[in-house]
């Protein structure tokens, strides 16, 4: 019984750090590498000592000379090759990370329900899985890379500079409070306006991304001027909040620049006293002032790197957001996995259902028995889709049980149950893909026997040999390049191939014309008097050849009968029955 709101797995929850975790090697290996890089770059600085104070001293010869040269020369090709492999290694992680939580991300989307669906908007989703996945990944590569040189570089380089002289790296030490003061201030506001800036472009994507579906709307309509400009006022939005977010993080390249530059001034001035004093050679000052200038990517790398760490958190608890949401038609713990055929008689017990507070269905009784072809018309908005949802467990009741064979629904797999349900509907989605693949979407592989067979009894297989490519012709998005007719004999092709137990036409007929209808309707008897069927219909030529037919009217079965009994009784069905029969004469009278 589905009660609750649809909300976050109490179960399973996704972090970041099993995926890290599940790299350690691969990171182990990269901080070795980064370690290596820093001690090389710590190392080099007392190369240029050595051969500076020998310089100033006058015992150097031309030998030592070229030695220290080649000393240096073989450090900094260590030290390259080191930071080639370091950048690699992690970077390269960074990017296998990304694939495995894109992986999952769509796999989950792939098990989530209608109830995630109806919440969650596309462009949103979209937004997601890419900018939101590249702030991770951005996060994880560069964020472990940058995150451990800097700490790494930190120890190594103070603990060589307090050696060499502890006032002057007592200044540059007291440089690293401010930059924390001034990173805590910037911080937070940094989180909430990229929170802002994300939810926004989630919005311009979901615009952009509706707009495409619905263009011939809007061009039949023709307000391209008006989807335009409130498309512009989005993006001024946009605009706007991410010059906000701009102004917070690009201070922090010019300040940390500006404290390093401090340093480095108040370095000269006390470095260059201690000098003159003869305190400390000019080796070990010099050596001092390299130092400075490795230190200076990590202090400015450090507000790169937070503002990384800000940005990755913020996408990826949006990111967590899909991965910790659990459908509520799920299968319970205590189903059989076991391989099992779903068939049997449909019953409807005291079935009640709500969908966004209004009551879609109010207390249906019904049985559908085996080989049976039950129709279902009503007015529209009566339930007559969602009661044929229930079967598949594409929605759940939230009152009343439905039965398949004697068994609950809900104590069938998923898997097993969908595998044996057929359903073609009214709106059909299409793929780009050949209309061959379309067909065979619902089978383990493509099968043209099942395909021609399929196309043939849903009267598509004359259009189809007009096609340039026939079965192989690729449809465009959402199969645009066919007709509602053609769309619709497609999704009834699709839902026949798959030979299902239980077989849901949901209105199929709707875009197609009578004659073609009547030529289906005649090839599709003996393939529904194979199988129990659900036909939905407002058409009374669809609905006649029924074995019976349920009248729904505001959720409620109000009539039930044959064809012949039904028009035989004052109600809906008999007066639907006589409007298209005065229709029917008025066309063939014109």
């Amino acid at each position: 019984m589905v009660t609750e709101e649809y909300g976050m797995s109490n179960q399973t929850t996704y972090s970041l750090a099993q995926y890290v975790r599940a790299h350690r090697r691969r990171i182990v290996l990269g901080i070795a590498l980064v370690c290596g890089s820093v001690l090389i770059s710590v190392f080099t600085p007392f190369i240029t000592r050595f051969a500076i104070d020998d310089l100033v001293d006058g015992g150097v010869r031309w030998s030592a000379v070229l030695l220290y040269a080649c000393a240096y020369l073989v450090a900094a090709l260590c030290s390259a090759s080191f930071a080639l492999w370091m950048r690699k290694v992690l970077l390269s992680l960074g990017h296998q990370i990304e694939y495995e939580i894109r992986r999952d991300v769509f796999d989950h989307l792939t098990r989530l329900d209608y109830y995630f669906y109806s919440r969650e908007r596309t462009g949103d989703l979209m937004t997601k899985m890419t900018s939101d996945l590249n702030s991770v990944r951005e996060f994880v590569g560069q964020g472990i890379l940058q995150g451990a040189r800097t700490s790494i570089g930190f120890v190594l380089a103070f603990g060589v500079m307090f050696a060499i002289n502890v006032r002057m790296a007592l200044v540059m030490l007291f440089l690293l409070p401010s930059t924390s003061l001034l990173f805590f201030l910037l911080l937070r506001i940094i989180r909430k306006r990229y929170e802002e800036t994300q939810e926004q472009f989630s919005v311009i994507s979901n615009y952009s991304q509706e707009s495409f579906a619905g263009i011939r709307t809007i061009r039949g309509y023709g307000i391209e001027d008006r989807q335009n400009a409130y498309f512009a006022k989005l993006n001024e939005h946009y605009i706007d909040l991410k010059m906000a977010l701009s102004r917070v993080e690009r201070p922090l390249w010019p300040a940390m620049s500006m404290l390093f530059s401090l340093g480095v001034a108040l370095i000269l001035w006390i470095g260059g006293r201690q000098v003159v004093a003869g305190e400390l050679s000019v080796g070990e000052f010099v050596q001092f002032t390299q130092y400075l200038f490795i230190l200076q990517w990590p202090m400015l790398a450090l507000g790169w790197t937070i503002n990384l760490l800000q940005r990755g958190l913020t996408s990826w608890k949006r990111i967590q957001s899909i991965l910790n949401a659990e459908p509520l038609i799920r299968d319970e713990s205590d189903v059989s996995t076991k391989p099992e055929i779903v068939r049997g008689d449909i019953m409807f017990d005291n079935v009640h259902l709500e969908l966004g507070g209004i009551r879609a269905l109010d207390g249906i009784n019904l049985t559908v028995r085996q080989g049976e072809t039950l129709a279902i018309t009503g007015p529209t908005g009566s339930g007559k889709t969602v009661l044929a949802w229930l079967v598949a467990r594409l929605i759940e009741p939230t009152g009343g049980r439905v039965l398949i064979g004697g068994r609950d629904v809900r104590t069938i797999p998923l898997e097993a149950l969908r595998r044996y349900v057929g359903i073609a509907p009214q709106e059909a989605f299409l793929f780009s893909d050949t209309l061959a693949n379309n067909i065979a979407f619902g089978l383990e592989e493509t099968d043209l026997e099942k395909v021609f067979t399929a196309a043939e009894v849903a009267e598509l297989k004359p259009d189809v040999e007009t096609f340039p490519d026939r079965y192989e012709t690729l449809l465009g998005e959402r199969g645009v390049t066919l007709s509602g007719g053609q769309r619709q004999r497609t999704a009834i092709s699709r839902a026949i191939a798959r030979n299902p137990e239980i077989l849901i036409l949901d209105d199929v007929f709707s875009a197609i014309d009578t004659q073609t209808e009547a030529n289906i309707q005649a090839r599709l008897r003996p393939v529904m008097s194979e199988r129990t069927t659900l036909l939905i219909s407002h058409r009374v030529s669809g609905l006649r050849h029924a074995d019976r037919i349920i009248v729904l009217q505001n959720g409620r079965i109000t009539q039930e009968g044959t064809h012949r009994e039904l028009v035989e009784q004052p109600g809906y069905y008999r007066e639907l029955d006589e409007v298209q029969r005065l229709q029917a004469r008025l066309e063939t009278s014109t």
